[in-house]
């Protein structure tokens, strides 16, 4: 039998108590390298993440993780959860907030033959039998579109240059009594009118989505002189509900300048939300717990939003609770939503703006060229530039005039010819055919690129982490936020994916 004296005793007490010091102090861990937190990022990991998401959605009658429901419930409890497995590695908090819920079914005919259609969130209700359809000019955005002949009647209407909310609320002005909205691009049209209004352009009216041909078809018809009517029934409830955002912060590094990484963690009510947004919420989760083993000179805090497909309502609310302090102690915001397209592009937004001309506060543009030398040098795969207009969550952080950046692999878009010379898959398909729907579950996941992508977003949670000088003078971006605040965007157009449509 080992005995011990006093004095052995308090030495073996204190050894162990300074090696779970070690391992619970960030401080004492090994610091966080790029190449070390990249090879911890398992492609099994990221499956095994998806699977549960998707159990989750299934073990509930709704079969989905729609923001409020118990998928949504129980996919915050999963992500908290696994945070926890970390020890103390992260605060941890849930951020509660009401968001309001609409689901909504269409029903479109043409001359008494049932069309294909789609809704808005946050549409009205509204049963026309029989109505006329009345062309309206140029793209509904001015009230002086909208001729007298439309009063009492249905409203056609292009998308286009401004929010779809707009349309609806200048043709409600007009006194039509509702809006077809067609695409202007192949394929149909959905989305959110962002409230439940009203609005200051107006009140909504009942407003459902057709595809770019139907559209088309009924134009020249109009033109013609063609007297064309529609049937439409719009049916659905609209409710207040609670929901969280989850947010993570690292207990080490600098609060001063923090990196900030995130992805909405609610699906649509069609299915499961595997790729849309289930791959950015696991890839976070994944890099998240990989972290914990590391030291950071910069706090890294990361964020799963909730309701994003309504508006991006949670990420809105975040950065509506921060004080201009806290705005100012996010160095830099990425976000990451869909990034497993099975027809694939790796993209990176525009923050320098050489594209799609539109550019980043200070900051959004290096952290572009970041992920471009990655790709080039570490990753050996092609990027190309994708639209950086606000309309996924990092769009309140733009308004706040916060850098930003992100990488996404396309939603309902069609690939075009030059990007299957670049990237392979299929062209004139879309990215994601499964978009919304369905079938956006495990089966329907690139695990390329979701691989490759997770890597990527743990090069850059590593490279900020240790240092934000490639990202040029804080005072530079804290100065000139008020600039870049100005320049605010309809997120009532948000769409996940980055997709190269126009509104």
């Amino acid at each position: 039998m080992l005995k011990f004296t006093l004095l052995q005793l308090t030495t073996l007490a204190l050894v162990l108590l300074s090696g779970q010091e070690a391992l619970a102090r960030p401080g004492k861990l090994r610091p966080v390298e790029s190449k070390r937190l990249r090879n911890g990022v398992k492609r099994k990991a990221l499956l095994d993440g998806s699977r549960k998401l998707q159990e989750i959605a299934y073990a509930t009658s709704e079969r989905n993780r729609v923001f409020g429901s118990p998928g949504h419930k129980a996919t915050v409890e999963y992500i908290q959860s696994e945070l926890g497995k970390t020890g103390d590695y992260f605060d941890v908090s849930l951020q509660p907030f009401t968001a309001t819920y609409a689901e909504h079914s269409a029903e479109v005919a043409i001359d008494n033959q049932p069309v294909k259609s789609v809704t808005f969130t946050y549409s009205p209700n509204g049963n026309f039998q029989d109505v006329e359809v009345v062309n309206i000019n140029n793209l509904g955005c001015d009230q002086s579109d909208f001729p007298p002949e439309v009063e009492g009647k249905i409203a056609l209407i292009k998308r286009g240059t401004c929010g779809f909310s707009v349309k609806s609320a200048r043709a409600g002005n007009a006194k039509a009594v509702a809006v077809l909205l067609y695409n202007n691009a192949p394929g149909d049209v959905s989305g959110t009118l962002g409230s439940k209004g009203p609005i200051p352009e107006g009140s909504f009216v009942p407003i459902a989505g057709i595809t770019q041909e139907l559209g088309a078809t009924l134009v020249a018809r109009l033109a013609a002189g063609e007297k064309v009517t529609a049937d439409m029934k719009l049916e659905g409830i609209i409710e207040d509900r609670l929901t969280h955002n989850v947010i993570a912060e690292t207990r080490g590094g600098s609060k001063e300048q923090v990196i900030f990484v995130g992805a909405h963690s609610d699906s649509v009510v069609a299915g499961p939300g595997i790729n849309d947004n289930g791959s950015g919420s696991v890839a976070l989760l994944t890099v998240a717990k990989e972290l914990s083993k590391y030291s950071v000179n910069n706090a890294v805090r990361f964020a799963w939003w909730s309701a994003e497909e309504y508006g991006l309502l949670g990420a809105e609310h975040y950065v509506g609770e921060l004080s201009q302090e806290q705005k100012d102690q996010i160095r830099l915001y990425l976000n990451f939503d869909m990034i497993a397209s099975p027809n694939y592009v790796l993209s990176v937004h525009d923050g320098d703006g050489s594209t799609f001309n539109t550019t980043g506060p200070p900051g959004s543009a290096e952290a572009e060229a970041m992920f471009f030398d990655y790709f080039k040098n570490v990753a050996k795969q092609p990027l190309i530039e994708g639209p950086f207009d606000g309309r996924s969550d990092y769009g309140p952080f733009l308004d706040a005039g916060i850098a930003a950046g992100g990488l996404d692999t396309g939603a309902e878009g069609l690939k075009t010819e030059e990007e299957a010379k670049i990237f392979g898959g299929q062209a004139g398909i879309a990215y994601d055919s499964n978009y919304h729907q369905a079938g956006d579950t495990i089966d329907n996941l690139s695990m390329k690129a979701f691989e490759v992508n997770a890597k990527a977003i743990a090069h850059a949670v590593a490279t900020y982490a240790t240092s934000f000088e490639s990202l040029g003078p804080r005072a530079a971006s804290t100065n000139n936020r008020r600039e870049a605040a100005a320049k605010k965007v309809d997120h009532s157009t948000h769409r996940c994916g980055g997709d190269l449509a126009l509104l």
